[in-house]
């Protein structure tokens, strides 16, 4: 079939059209997909690759392991379609600190054989550490591990992971503020982070302050549940309590002179059972459900309003080697059958 100039100049200006939507359309649903942790504190748990089969199927491309665990790494091996942040132990975070020879040994033991086919994107240098006794060995790891990939131009992101105990206040949001230790402790490692523009990861859980209170804290409001503002602070209005923690971060860090750095949420999420009516799978369910809304959205916070929340779900399954009770119950999944606890993907 023939086509005149006019009709094969429209055809080539539909396809560049199409093919900007489409590139478009997939970096946002990427960039705003939701992760899940991957836990292995249980003896019930499935072999590695049919949980990455999971992952596949339920559409997840990001994925968080607390350690640099063989069998995980090797069931990832040829899916490179999913993200992977692996954690450094904490244990081993004393003998890293001595040198960068040590650092460089344990990537060339934990990191280096699966560069090729593992999509390795973060390593975290420490898990919640910050503050505590061994706080002060995160950023040596960090500055060391930092130098061994900007030298060989990898394209993998050096952080840690930290808690919301690092924040003294917290409520409202704009009062923010780090304690003397985190201090002390993180504003250097915020600092180094903000030099190569690497999100910090926090873990934060709504669920904890609700159970602790949850007369005066609607459940509502912790479980995004609204969208009527329950806190007013100052021009910015909150709606959930996520939004909330995360801003309170944010104003702590900017009280350090760290602006614009970029925060992820690492971990959050609410079990389903080992509290009472305060954790039944309809709630854990709802609260997870409309985090990963929130996330998929694309929308910010009150003081992000641009700039979407990323984020994890903590966790894939239920851990029976955990303590007992709701920290045994934070899972999406059974481990036994890998049935979810409730729909969600």
């Amino acid at each position: 079939m023939l086509y005149s100039p006019k009709k094969l100049f429209l055809l080539f200006l539909s396809c560049i059209v199409m093919n900007f939507i489409y590139n478009k359309s997939s970096l946002v649903t990427a960039a705003n997909n939701i992760g899940l942790n991957y836990g292995l504190l249980g003896d019930n748990l499935p072999p590695p690759s049919n949980v990455i089969n999971l992952y596949k199927s339920i559409g997840i491309t990001k994925i968080r392991i607390f350690d640099p665990n063989t069998e995980v790494l090797n069931a990832l091996r040829g899916h490179r379609d999913i993200g992977v942040t692996v954690g450094v132990k904490d244990q081993d975070l004393a003998a890293l600190a001595v040198s960068e020879e040590a650092v460089k040994g344990w990537f060339a033991t934990n990191i280096e054989p699966y560069l090729a086919d593992v999509n390795i994107t973060f390593i975290t240098i420490g898990n919640e550490v910050i503050p505590g006794p061994i706080g002060p060995q995160v950023l040596p790891v960090m500055q060391s591990l930092t130098n061994l990939v900007k030298s060989r131009n990898l394209p993998i992101s050096i952080t840690t992971v930290v808690s919301m105990s690092n924040l003294g206040q917290s409520y409202p949001p704009s009062a923010g503020m780090f304690t003397a230790q985190s201090r002390e402790q993180l504003t250097p490692v915020l600092k180094l982070l903000s030099q190569t523009n690497t999100p910090i990861l926090v873990n934060m859980y709504p669920y904890f302050p609700y159970a602790s209170d949850p007369v005066n804290i609607h459940l509502d409001y912790a479980t995004f549940k609204t969208e009527t503002v329950v806190v007013q602070d100052g021009p910015l209005g909150y709606s959930n309590m996520l939004d909330a923690m995360f801003d309170a971060f944010l104003w702590a860090m900017e009280k350090e002179g760290v602006k614009d750095l970029p925060v992820v949420v690492s971990e959050t999420g609410w079990p389903s059972a080992g509290n009472g009516n305060l954790t039944t799978p309809d709630i854990a369910g709802a609260y997870n459900d409309n985090f990963r809304k929130h996330v998929v959205s694309g929308k910010g916070t009150p003081k992000r309003p641009n700039s979407g929340v990323d984020g994890f779900l903590f966790a894939t399954f239920n851990e029976n080697l955990k303590p007992a009770g709701t920290e045994q119950n934070f899972g999406l999944y059974n481990p036994t059958d890998m049935k979810p606890i409730y729909k969600m993907f």
